[in-house]
């Protein structure tokens, strides 16, 4: 209907005005009798004159209608493009803040670890199985990264260990992943332990301090570092806290399940530990 009187509107209105002159002119011509002829044409020709204007009335106000519905659509688009562009502007300054706070635990680690030496890189993929916990970054040999690398978060927080690299990516196999084997100790108590992977607790995001001594006393929150023994990892990195604690499948020995302190699936941004001082 609206494209029936955008491009018809025109030629409505000519045949209504061609009608009504019509008809003007036979009452004009008979105007002047008054024989029932001239009668019936006044009666016929009243009513078509004012449904010819009332036509013309109709016609204007439908194409002021269509008219003003278009800059409507028109003033919609624009708002909904201004809208759009807001949101994205909301975005990439939320993005901004984030960075920025990022950064700012960063200089607050370094300052606490001088002896650590960074580079930055970008998440770029995560897989997650019944089998590997892993994740992809951008940086690979080309900017000093190598083999056993730790990972952390701008906190220090143990991401995990490079298990393979190439000139501009690397493999990280996190914290959690069956494959991990570090050394780790509880702060509170600085009794010694093993970090290592575990199949069923790897499905809850969970990883196993094991190799405790007898006597050692650990309550939940327990915070797990890394020892740093052995030399093949730096020290201190915060690896989780203590959540419960179990008696392995012996009954002799008792194990903590650690939750990591980083947050393994919403990571954008790692930090590679390039070198660091070895503390025997």
């Amino acid at each position: 209907m609206k494209d029936f009187f955008r491009q018809n509107g025109a030629l409505v209105l000519v045949a209504a005005v061609l009608l009504a002159a019509i008809l003007g002119v036979v009452s004009l011509l008979l105007g002047g009798n008054t024989d029932p002829l001239s009668d019936l044409v006044r009666v016929v020709t009243t009513p078509v004159r004012g449904a010819a204007a009332q036509v013309s009335r109709w016609v204007d106000q439908a194409d002021s209608y269509l008219t003003e519905h278009d800059a409507l659509q028109e003033e919609v688009a624009r708002l909904e493009q201004e809208n759009a562009q807001l949101r994205e502007q909301a975005r990439e300054g939320q993005g901004a803040l984030e960075e920025n706070e990022r950064l700012r635990e960063l200089l607050e680690l370094r300052e606490r670890r001088r002896d650590f030496v960074f580079e930055s890189a970008a998440v770029t993929a995560l897989t997650s199985s019944n089998w590997e916990s892993t994740l992809t970054i951008s940086k690979g040999t080309d900017f000093g990264v190598a083999l056993n690398d730790c990972v952390v978060t701008e906190t220090g927080a143990l991401v995990g260990v490079i298990t393979q690299v190439g000139a501009n990516w690397a493999t990280v196999s996190t914290v959690i992943d069956t494959s991990t084997e570090i050394g780790g100790v509880v702060a509170r108590t600085d009794s010694a332990g093993v970090v290592e992977g575990d199949f069923d607790l790897m499905g809850r995001g969970r990883v196993r301090l094991s190799y405790l001594p007898e006597a050692t006393q650990l309550i939940a929150g327990d915070e797990v570092l890394t020892s740093g023994r052995g030399g093949v990892y730096p020290s201190g990195l915060v690896v989780g806290h203590v959540e419960e604690i179990h008696m392995d499948e012996s009954g002799l020995t008792r194990y903590a399940e650690v939750a990591p302190e980083a947050d393994l699936g919403h990571l954008v941004q790692v930090f590679v530990i390039t070198d660091f001082d070895i503390v025997e």
